[in-house]
């Protein structure tokens, strides 16, 4: 992970590599704008892009972050080089533990003004209709809303129930239970209405919702992806009911103690990410996600 180390008045720069010790740090939430508009990973190297539209988000997320007396802070547009395939990888795989670590993750609204009764405006914010922005949303445990104006609206407790009625996510799970007390059904409706730029995105934004981890394949098209997420939750799952299985029965597998297992867990989730359902009906889960997102 490498992050955006604070060193002076209104200043930045680029931290190493970090994989362990790392410091408490703030996080952005925003869309995209065109590519040319974002500030990349080059940019900062070279302490460039500042003439681009996209620094202002990055200027708020340090002031921010300043204020509430953070050091560092994290923006994806331009703390992973997206040239280096094994770095995007590694980043894609880990997003939803990078939210989820941050003290604070602030949800930059470009669409809503305050001057302009921001409450109707932020019911229709286009960040509400992306598919990355699911998983930053869910993971992060402190989530501040701020306007264009870089105004304060609310937090994800405070706007818990306005929240829930655009994106019928569970307030439960705003206010921290975790994705897999859900259904694999229940958890691909929160993903309805949301669209990602690139096709396989659909598939790799929902990596940290299931707590699975794979290979990103850009090209390989938005139904692959998809198929390809789908073995990865299958076989998560069987993996989870054949070690508890192994536990309940004290190292041994016979055909009679698979099926009464799978019976006596048809309605039980698992810990790591995976609902614990019949073979059947898992099925139907996964099949309803590959139908649900390839009709987007």
């Amino acid at each position: 992970m490498r992050l955006l180390e604070i060193v002076g008045e209104g200043e930045f720069r680029p931290t190493k590599e970090l994989i362990h010790n790392i410091p408490s740090y703030a996080i952005l939430s925003h869309t995209w704008g065109e590519d040319e508009e974002e500030v990349n990973y080059d940019d900062i190297k070279k302490d460039s892009g500042k003439a681009k539209k996209g620094y202002a988000k990055i200027k708020f997320c340090r002031d921010q972050a300043a204020r509430d007396g953070l050091r560092y802070f994290w923006v994806d547009t331009c703390c992973i080089d997206k040239s280096n395939n094994v770095e995007l990888t590694e980043a894609i795989n880990s997003m939803f533990r990078w939210y989820q670590s941050a003290a604070k993750c602030y949800v930059f609204l470009s669409d809503v003004s305050f001057n302009k009764g921001w409450q109707r405006s932020f019911q229709k914010s286009r960040w509400f209709t992306r598919g990355w922005t699911l998983q930053e949303l869910i993971a992060s445990p402190v989530v501040e809303f701020f306007s264009s104006e870089c105004t304060l609206l609310g937090n994800k407790r405070s706007l818990e129930h306005e929240v829930h009625n655009i994106t019928k996510i569970p307030v439960e799970v705003l206010q921290g239970s975790p994705p897999s007390t859900y259904s694999v059904e229940k958890r691909i409706s929160w993903m309805t209405g949301r669209q990602t730029t690139r096709d396989e995105d659909m598939a790799y934004s929902l990596l940290g919702i299931f707590n699975v981890h794979m290979p990103l394949i850009y090209g390989e098209g938005r139904i692959s992806a998809l198929n390809r997420l789908k073995e990865e939750v299958h076989r998560r799952s069987n993996s989870a009911l054949w070690h508890l299985n192994l536990e309940r029965t004290g190292g041994t597998w016979t055909d009679d103690e698979n099926e009464d297992s799978a019976s006596a867990m048809q309605d039980t989730d698992s810990n790591d990410g995976i609902s614990l359902v019949g073979e059947p009906l898992f099925l139907r889960y996964i099949f309803a996600l590959y139908e649900r997102l390839t009709d987007l």
